[in-house]
């Protein structure tokens, strides 16, 4: 690589690299990404600027954070005004890297988090019961001008040419499917990893206390689930779910608010003492240490922080086939149907059988991470320096602005 007309290595000129969304916080799973690897690449001795609309927490030690503010507007002015400004500081920027997390008009490397729109709407919308709400719900999802930009976004950043990286497989597929000019063996796949010293199997000691702290029973066989989209991951089939499971299965359900539908809906199945909403948890390693199963049957997930969260805690675990993060899963813990109770109550007292065995044992399996996929922000931060060893300055741009909405 070259610059000014010189070459140059690490030890004579830092790399210089900008990371694009709009947040720069911990609140979220890509925000966490985001601030994890930057603060990674700055560790590793490149200058980071971090471009974002708003900043909600401290700089990490090297990154520089350059807010351009966002007006009080709807969600598609906020769009169109963070993916100009961020795009006229990449202009100026002389950056050697700029990777984007987010909407962004150009880039060298673009993760992807989530599935492209239509492949979200598409596996989302079967949580919806078929009929008039779900007909409502695919329409305004296709009204919404927020919607409308960003397939636009979508449709340039997949034809830029931009090197792809997929936070799973799944994700990885369903890119292919919805723009099928790209090769899936073109897109590099990049999973999640947790912090392995947070999230890991607890000593008996600490199961107990966490049992205590989250007041599950002795003799309860505790099932987990984390979400603040209950409709979405499947809480109502799970609820379901427990009127087919013996009488000490109960569901606790970390996240969210709003939960009075299912509360009615637990009342009516005759289970309402068996499933407890716990609204936001702020110790999720407390949580999976106090669970015996986790569960998250749900109808979309790029790829859920919870299932490898909890996979690390050293607990059996449930999910669907439309998750991303189920590639870590034995097939037979894998529910094709999130929405069938049945399949979901079969699997979920298999597990119960791997919970007792664990139980009886004294300690829960270390779970081994397999060799043969790349993972966490360290893979990331490789990934990024070896595009930076091929790949020369990003220069000589095609310009182009989106049309800016009245405010």
């Amino acid at each position: 690589m070259t610059r000014r007309g010189k070459s140059i290595t690490m030890s004579e000129e830092p790399y210089r690299i900008a990371v694009m969304l709009p947040r720069y916080s911990t609140y979220g799973g890509v925000e966490r990404f985001g601030c994890r690897v930057a603060a990674e690449l700055a560790r590793r001795g490149h200058k980071v600027d971090f471009i974002c609309a708003r900043q909600e927490i401290e700089a990490g030690p090297g990154v520089n954070i350059m807010a351009v503010g966002r007006p009080k507007a709807n969600k598609r002015v906020k769009m169109t005004v963070f993916a100009n400004r961020a795009d006229a500081l990449l202009e100026c920027g002389d950056y050697d890297c700029a990777i984007s997390l987010g909407k962004t008009l150009h880039q060298d490397i673009m993760r992807v988090g989530g599935a492209p729109l239509r492949e979200f709407w598409r596996y989302s919308e079967q949580a919806f019961q078929p009929g008039l709400r779900r007909w409502l719900k695919r329409l305004r999802r296709r009204l919404d001008p927020a919607n409308r930009l960003t397939l636009e976004i979508e449709e340039r950043q997949y034809a830029s040419g931009c090197k792809i990286v997929a936070v799973s497989h799944f994700v990885r597929d369903l890119i292919v499917r919805a723009h099928p000019h790209l090769k899936a063996e073109d897109i590099q796949v990049i999973y999640n990893k947790p912090d392995l010293q947070s999230f890991r199997p607890p000593s008996a000691e600490e199961n107990r206390e966490a049992r205590r702290s989250f007041r599950v029973p002795d003799g309860a066989m505790a099932i987990g689930l984390a979400t603040s989209n209950f409709l979405l991951k499947g809480t109502g089939p799970l609820i379901r779910s427990l009127n087919l499971l013996p009488g000490n299965f109960r569901l606790y359900v970390a996240g969210g608010r709003g939960h009075a539908q299912y509360d009615k809906l637990a009342a009516r199945l005759k289970v309402a003492d068996r499933v407890h909403f716990l609204g936001r948890v702020d110790d999720m390693p407390r949580f999976f240490q106090a669970m015996d199963i986790f569960a998250l049957p749900t109808f979309y997930d790029a790829c859920a922080n919870s299932v490898l969260e909890a996979l690390a805690a050293g607990l059996p675990v449930l999910s669907s086939a439309s998750n991303g993060s189920s590639y870590f899963l034995p097939e037979k813990n894998i529910v094709q149907d999130p929405g069938d109770p049945e399949e979901l109550s079969y699997i979920l007292l298999d597990l119960a059988n791997e919970a007792e065995a664990s139980r009886d044992r004294g300690r829960r399996p270390v779970f081994a991470w397999p060799d043969n996929v790349k993972l966490g922000v360290e893979s990331f931060a490789d990934m990024v320096e070896a595009f930076l060893a091929e790949k020369g300055r990003l220069e000589d741009r095609e310009p182009f602005k989106l049309s800016p909405d009245p405010v």
